[in-house]
């Protein structure tokens, strides 16, 4: 039996937060069911047709899942909703701000009427607040985060290279709702739950954040580089292919010298004989470092620092991520079927002995909605209707 075998989501979600979380709902054995727009369904569905005619964001966030196509400006479809909310587990929403409330879904009054129901809202700044009706797209978060200050190079700020800020929040909202079930074990009733972008992204924020409020300096933006520990980051070989490394402590900054800078006496030159030296004096030390690793291409580099065992890594691109070797030799990959065929797709990255994840596939805007209002026991005339 799959952990959440036997639990039902409702999910009234678009783009990336909310289906995030209950995608991983879905992985464990939830029932999902994902209410959509008729006709255009989810407007993530139409970001991009990279995948085979599909979006690349609709594909990674919406196996496993059941659609129902529902216009909630009609009574009919707000019945509808009604029905499937009175037989669920989870209802999670993450439209605009207040737009539940006006379809008549108020959480306050569904707890009254649904006590066993766990209610989870994803904003992009919370239910209340200056802040509450202002438009939350992941890169305005990142900003307002804080953390687009402290990304990129000196000169040049930078987003992540993924949407950060909705991911953290879909955690959040994942994590949150199986607490919420554990508590509903105990007391038997459910809750009300919410979960902001910018909370989510500013727990995220943590170390900068407090290297900043008590030590009164902001954190430098460095690049793949690191503001307070030297050498850490990127490195040019004679191929021209960057290779990253880190020295933690001054035992690997010795080894470091000796075993793969074959200089020894470098550990001890004045200008390098601690981490604060080094970070100080960080032009000087990359000059020398990249100097040696001219004699070396990068996959040589990178035996040297293997056998000094330092870390390191290479600068992947993300389609040598997806052929990369460990994520291969654990098998990691499994077929999922969606609406245009057959595509690949990561399992989830918790790995459960005796548990195999759910891979069911991606659905039509509106594939289930036939099905389920019989379920719920609506006539066939009704839902033609």
């Amino acid at each position: 039996m799959l952990p959440l075998e036997g639990l039902t989501v409702v999910s009234l979600e678009q783009a990336v937060a909310a289906p995030f979380a209950t995608r991983q709902l879905a992985d464990l054995g939830a029932r999902v069911i994902k209410v959509e727009r008729p006709i255009t369904g989810d407007f993530a569905r139409n970001y991009d047709t990279t995948v085979k005619g599909m979006a690349s964001h609709f594909v990674w966030l919406n196996r496993s899942k059941e659609s129902v196509a529902l216009d909630l400006k009609k009574e009919e479809s707000k019945v509808v909703l009604d029905r499937l909310l009175s037989e669920a587990d989870v209802f999670i929403q993450n439209l605009a701000p207040g737009a539940i409330d006006r379809l008549g879904f108020e959480a306050e009054e569904l707890k009254k009427k649904y006590p066993q129901l766990i209610i989870c809202s994803i904003s992009g700044y919370g239910s209340f607040g200056p802040y509450t009706d202002k438009k939350a797209y992941d890169l305005l978060i990142q900003c307002e985060a804080g953390l687009v200050s402290i990304t990129g190079t000196e000169e040049h700020p930078s987003k992540t290279g993924i949407s950060i800020a909705d991911i953290a929040a879909g955690m959040y909202a994942y994590t949150g709702i199986l607490t919420a079930l554990l508590a509903r074990q105990q007391t038997g009733k459910g809750t009300i739950m919410e979960v902001s972008m910018l909370e989510a992204l500013a727990e995220w924020m943590g170390y900068p954040l407090y290297y900043s409020t008590y030590g009164s300096i902001e954190p430098k933006r460095t690049g793949a580089s690191h503001a307070t520990i030297y050498p850490y980051g990127p490195f040019k070989a004679r191929d021209e292919k960057f290779v990253f490394m880190g020295i933690q402590n001054e035992r690997e900054w010795a080894q470091f010298c000796e075993k793969v800078l074959s200089d020894p006496q470098l550990a001890v030159d004045p200008r390098f004989a601690s981490n604060s030296k080094r970070v100080e004096n960080n032009a000087a030390l990359k000059s020398i470092i990249e100097e040696r690793f001219q004699d070396f291409n990068a996959d040589q580099v990178i035996n040297r620092l293997e056998e000094a065992k330092i870390a390191n890594a290479r600068l992947n691109t993300v389609q040598e991520l997806a052929n990369h070797p460990q994520l291969q030799a654990r098998n990691r990959w499994r077929e999922v079927h969606s609406p245009v065929g057959p595509l690949q797709a990561l399992i989830p990255p918790v790995t459960f002995e005796g548990i195999a994840t759910v891979m069911k596939p991606i659905p039509a805007v509106g594939e289930h909605t036939e099905s389920i209002l019989k379920e719920l026991g609506f006539d066939l005339e009704t839902i033609q209707q």
